[in-house]
């Protein structure tokens, strides 16, 4: 049994912020494997799921990143799971954009969501973090996190999505590496063809 929690903000106007790929990401897994709707519980939205049979338990809090971890909290306490069956998908300024890092345990980072979700339920739980990409500057940080992707990101927002979701059988079983390595190797961009080698006049050599 696992509690797959995806961080973001409610609300329309935050639905396509960098900050919101955690609810994002979690979307895609209850396309794919819901067997509910999602209903209010927990200070947030729950819906069941099923992979190879084993249950999980998806959630996305409604209290606003900053206080995430009340949700979280609350259901892992319900469910009477431990933070080792926890797994939390969010946005990793700290990694390049359309890249995935999956750890158990470390830091917040300075991450608001995770610094409360540790608040709640200690550290020792898997995070997969979404890259984002840095704006540069710690200044630009807060509007960067809080604005819509850019056009270009949609050249790997929802292959990214898809891979999270379709791969996603090997995290719920423990394989946290195998998880991430299999994400990039089907985000990976396409390699370059190889130059053709030309012949003493100039005639391509196969």
């Amino acid at each position: 049994m696992r509690l797959v929690v995806g961080l973001g903000n409610p609300g329309p106007e935050y639905e396509r912020h960098r900050h919101n790929v955690g609810f994002m990401a979690v979307d895609e897994l209850h396309r794919r494997y819901g067997t509910a709707p999602w209903r209010k519980r927990f200070q947030g939205l729950v819906a069941e799921g099923s992979i190879n049979g084993e249950k999980l338990y998806l959630l996305k809090p409604q209290t606003f990143m900053n206080l995430s971890g009340q949700s979280v909290g609350e259901a892992l306490r319900f469910y009477k799971l431990i933070p080792e069956q926890l797994i939390v998908f969010h946005d990793e300024l700290d990694v390049a954009a359309g890249k995935v890092r999956v750890k158990q345990g470390g830091g917040h980072g300075g991450h608001n969501g995770l610094r409360s979700i540790d608040e709640h339920v200690g550290k020792d739980y898997w995070r997969v973090r979404v890259g984002i990409g840095h704006p540069g500057s710690k200044e630009q940080v807060h509007g960067w996190v809080l604005s819509n992707f850019a056009k270009a990101d949609e050249a790997w927002l929802p292959a990214l999505l898809d891979a999270l979701s379709k791969e996603f059988p090997l995290m719920a079983k423990g394989d946290a590496e195998k998880y991430a390595s299999r994400i990039a190797h089907l985000t990976a961009p396409p390699k370059p063809p190889k130059p053709v080698k030309e012949g003493p006049r100039g005639e391509g050599v196969g």
